[in-house]
């Protein structure tokens, strides 16, 4: 978007962001932010000295768990625990063993800083007193050694969930308050051991996982299904541990070390079912309870958030002045871990107080900024999980980091959150906790059967490599718009998929009498017995056409572009009834658009859930399945050229075949009658109506979900071809279907599948071919969205067995109510695609909309996305040398198209929308010159008419014979009035 539309939106967000304020504000805030501006992707960079970091935890990867004198860890007995039946990180992802493998890893991600877990009971098997495990020291000591060689920064977790089961034997773990005083002795050998090299230090990972899972509802190792309070027990003791250690390195370290340290805090993040005062304070509720009940006192005040205590009374052990003093301040940056290990998955259904849980991070950053005196913030665990079943190309994972990323960036730059740090979560695949393998998130594919555990790049590994080199999302030449104007005589028009028909006439054709009674009912009174001759129904007695032809002119429009319906014309499907009322009233219509100067672009067929848009004898007899309609639809097309072809600019045989739910049998045969009605038009109307006619394709765009994988650009390619190619390529190229196609029907893999559909492509004899191949004047094309497809399966619900396609979605795109993402871009590739496959013919865009029912006052994203296409549009035609001839939006009215129209359709009345004005501005310009161009005057092109030709070509004799035919009204004005004079004057 262009930066000055933003600049008065985000000299408002800085200032809101200077001023300190409540942090209750954030759902009302990120309500205000402007519409769709706000939602648009972000194209910028962080800041100079960002981090970009990747992170593990110990159990997850190292394995090794009885190697070299490791002891066990409570996630090693509660894995093994006979009455489980649980896989275990025995070996996972075996890091223990092959650390100049990940390493390796790490350079090709380039990344800034590496978060990793030490292994409490590796290093220390039996405790503090008896020293540290030679083996796990040399282990974590060459690693840090190696790390800091290749200029990465060690961030080191000192305890991330497996606590050494002996302390859990000895103590009852973490509901013992003595775990204080050993954890603190534990952190000061690691502070000894490793501190000059490791500037970021964790004290522990997700305490409340750890506290209310371990001990309260048993979820986690140790797995102790205890009362609540043993829960809070716990949080109690690992928030007083945690401030311990933070004293120990300020008070002995920090001064010769000079690293940070700060505990790693995981949220959710929770939206008001209702933006309602006692909603938003039930989801402030849900984060005290979860972020807050350790965030609180060590940012704040060192006590507890006044909801817990208000609400858990006895349950919550109380600090005394001080702990609370203590617990204070000891931290020195905010470790934030957010994702779905507490998102959607960890977090207990009652801390969300009946509101609905959100994954958008952008807005907890900001609630963490408002909420905790605006403290710097690293972003230590974030991303997303995926089905075990992906492997290397994880796009769906990609796309995930993308949207965190971009958030975070949105955060930095728009909301004036300070965060320092962002790291993806995690470096491989591993032991996923309670999922165990049956999910994966790392950036490398692990293949755990394998004996070497080769970490191999996956596509969001490649992302996130180039979005560290990048630094972010820098803004390209190609998303910015363009300035310019389309050629002279473009065709700005309008779409519906029918128009609206009423064939009553008007009252001036009632054939009754009426008198006026002036003494019962003071009114018209109609005169029973008396008529006069009723006369022929003109074009004129039709209000509906009237309204429709009026609010089409308010628009500035050249061209109308809209379906005829099949079955009323011809309800039997052939001649043997004919509705004369619906043809005439077509006639009127078509006739009523080119006397003010608009096009008729007309649709012959267009299909609809009503028996497929046709007449129902043929519908029932199979509808295009059967080889005799397409004789049906040339008999239609041949009376439609007769009554209506004097009128209409453009022809439609076909509008937006739904290719995707077209047997091979059917469309076979409706290209064949596609191209017999364009012969028909071609041999016996074009030279007297001197129309084009051509079919109009449904052609979204299909982009490669990772642009990293060959087998997704492949799958994108392939479905192009079954979707536009599939109808196109016998059209436009060479009269037969693409390769691609034949070549996939004919794998031996889809034969041995019960779901799909009839592989049977059918052939054309020579004499087909040659009839369809290049039955067009014209590419008609329909477009409204761009989707994105893989070849690895994920989500069973979106996967196209027959093709093999995964279809997925950009969360970073905008999204309309029916979930139709805005990437206006995708209408300019999928021009140029039409160029390089059919040659630079004649390309009319037919229909191109969004709908947008939940914005009808302010129509923002329809405005949006109306400017955009179209200015890719006019990049395609300036840049691309495409021939686009034509621009229609879509679609005119909410009443023929519900949700989609120029007009809002409300208590019987028309309304224009503000996306109407929009259009029109774009219409009268010619598309989007620069301030200073001057817009050039294209000579006004009469439509076709022959009536109106015949006028045109005969205006001086009819202005002879009009000034003669006035001089005949005088004469016989002047005669009557001086015979009158005469005969009063002799009387």
């Amino acid at each position: 978007m262009p930066a000055s539309s933003l600049l008065p939106w985000l000299l408002w967000s800085c200032l809101t962001c200077a001023v300190q304020g409540n942090s209750e504000n954030t759902w009302a805030r990120f309500e205000k932010l402007p519409f769709p501006e706000d939602n648009l992707f972000l194209y910028d960079t962080f800041p100079p000295d960002f981090m970009w970091s990747v992170g593990t935890a110990a159990y997850q990867i190292e394995g090794g768990w009885q190697q070299d004198g490791k002891a066990p860890s409570i996630w090693d007995t509660f894995c093994h625990r006979e009455d489980h039946g649980r896989l275990s990180g025995d070996v996972a992802s075996d890091s223990y063993n092959y650390l100049f493998r990940d390493i390796d890893a790490l350079e090709i991600l380039e990344v800034t800083h590496y978060r990793f877990s030490i292994s409490w009971p590796r290093l220390f098997p039996n405790g503090t007193e008896a020293g540290p495990n030679e083996a796990g020291l040399n282990y974590y000591t060459n690693l840090i050694k190696r790390l800091k060689e290749h200029s990465i920064e060690p961030v080191v977790t000192l305890y991330h969930w497996d606590l050494p089961q002996r302390l859990q034997d000895l103590y009852g773990g973490w509901v013992n308050k003595s775990m204080v005083g050993i954890f603190k002795a534990y952190a000061m050998e690691c502070f000894k051991l490793f501190g000059n090299d490791v500037k970021f230090w964790i004290t522990m990972d997700n305490p409340y996982v750890v506290a209310w899972h371990g001990y309260g509802t048993g979820r986690v190792p140790p797995g102790i299904k205890g009362e609540k309070h043993l829960g809070y027990k716990a949080g109690h003791n690992l928030i007083k541990a945690h401030a311990v250690v933070w004293h120990l390195y300020d008070k002995q370290f920090r001064a010769s070390q000079g690293g940070q340290i700060s505990i790693a805090l995981a949220s959710h993040w929770i939206k008001p079912l209702n933006m309602t005062d006692n909603f938003i304070r039930e989801c402030q509720k849900s984060l005290d309870f979860v972020l807050g009940w350790f965030a609180k006192p060590i940012f704040l005040d060192g006590d507890y958030p006044q909801s817990m205590k208000n609400n858990l009374s006895s349950l919550l052990p109380d600090f005394t002045e001080e702990e609370k003093r203590s617990n204070k301040g000891t931290a020195d940056f905010f470790a934030l871990s957010f994702g779905p290990i507490l998102s959607y998955k960890m977090l207990d259904p009652d801390m969300k107080f009946r509101q609905k849980e959100s994954v958008n991070l952008r807005e907890l950053l900001y609630w963490i900024h408002m909420e905790y005196n605006q403290p710097q913030i690293f972003i230590v665990e974030n991303s997303w999980m995926l089905s075990a079943m992906t492997k290397t190309e994880d796009a769906k994972y990609m796309y995930y980091l993308k949207k965190f990323v971009m958030e975070t960036l949105k955060a930095i730059r728009y909301d004036g959150v300070n965060v320092i740090g962002y790291t993806a979560w995690s470096l491989m695949d591993g032991f996923e906790w309670l999922r165990e393998y049956r999910n994966r998130r790392g950036l490398f594919y692990v293949d755990f059967q394998s004996h070497n555990k080769n970490l191999i790049p996956k596509s969001s590994a490649l992302f996130y490599k180039q979005l560290i080199k990048k630094n972010g999302f820098p803004p390209l030449p190609e998303n910015q718009p363009i300035q310019g104007t389309f050629p002279c005589n473009f065709a700005w028009g309008t779409s519906a998929y029918t128009i609206q028909i009423d064939t009553t006439p008007s009252q001036f054709n009632d054939p009754s009498v009426y008198i006026w009674d002036m003494n019962k009912t003071k009114g018209l009174t109609k005169v029973d017995g008396i008529h006069v001759p009723k006369r022929k129904t003109h074009c004129v007695d039709f209000t509906a056409i009237r309204l429709q032809i009026s609010l089409l002119q308010e628009i500035h429009v050249s061209h109308f572009y809209f379906s005829l319906k099949w079955a009323a014309i011809l309800p039997h499907g052939n001649y043997s009834l004919v509705n004369h009322k619906i043809l005439h009233y077509y006639q009127c219509f078509v006739s009523e658009l080119v006397r003010v100067n608009i096009t008729p672009v007309v649709a012959l067929w267009q299909p609809i859930a009503e028996h497929q848009g046709l007449p129902f004898h043929l519908a029932k007899n199979g509808g295009w399945e059967n080889y005799h309609t397409i004789h049906a639809f040339v008999e239609y097309a041949r009376l439609c050229f007769k009554e209506l072809g004097n009128h209409v600019g453009l022809w439609i045989t076909m509008n937006e075949p739904s290719v995707r739910n077209l047997t091979f049998t059917a469309g076979h045969n409706l290209l064949k009658a596609h191209a017999k009605a364009w012969h028909l038009y071609d041999k016996e109307f074009r030279g007297s109506q001197k129309g084009k006619v051509s079919i109009a394709l449904h052609a979204n765009w299909v982009e490669p979900a990772c642009p990293f994988s060959e087998n997704d650009i492949n799958t994108s390619e392939r479905i192009l071809e079954f979707d536009v190619g599939r109808l196109a390529n016998p059209i436009f190229l060479d009269g037969d279907y693409p390769k691609v196609m034949r070549d996939w029907l004919t794998k031996p893999i889809l034969h041995n599948s019960h779901d799909l559909f009839n592989f049977h492509l059918p052939y054309f004899s020579e004499d087909e071919k040659k009839m369809i191949r290049g039955t067009f004047d014209f590419f008609g094309l329909t477009h409204y969205t761009t989707e994105l497809v893989q070849w690895e399966k994920e989500d069973s619900a979106k996967y196209d067995h027959s093709l093999q396609v995964q279809y997925i979605t950009d969360n970073t795109w905008i999204q309309s109510p029916h979930e139709y993402a805005v990437v206006p871009w995708g209408l300019r590739k999928m021009l140029k695609w039409i160029k390089s496959k059919y040659g630079n013919i004649p390309v009319y865009i037919l229909a191109n909309g969004i709908d947008n029912s939940q914005d009808v006052v302010h129509d923002k994203l329809r405005i949006y996305y109306m400017r955009n296409y179209v200015n890719e549009a006019l990049k395609a035609s300036l840049i691309d040398g495409v021939d686009v001839r034509g621009y229609f939006a879509y679609s005119f009215n909410d009443k023929t198209d519900p949700g989609y129209g120029l007009y809002t359709y409300i208590a019987n009345q028309y309304k224009a929308k503000p996306s109407l004005k929009q259009y029109r501005k774009i219409i009268n310009n010619n598309g989007f010159p620069s301030v200073n161009m001057t817009v050039a005057s294209c000579p006004v092109e009469h439509v076709l008419c022959p009536d109106c030709h015949f006028f045109q070509t005969r205006k001086y004799l009819l202005a002879f014979v009009a000034f003669i035919f006035l001089i005949f009204i005088i004469s016989v004005f002047m005669i009557t009035y001086y015979s009158k004079k005469g005969k009063r004057r002799y009387k």
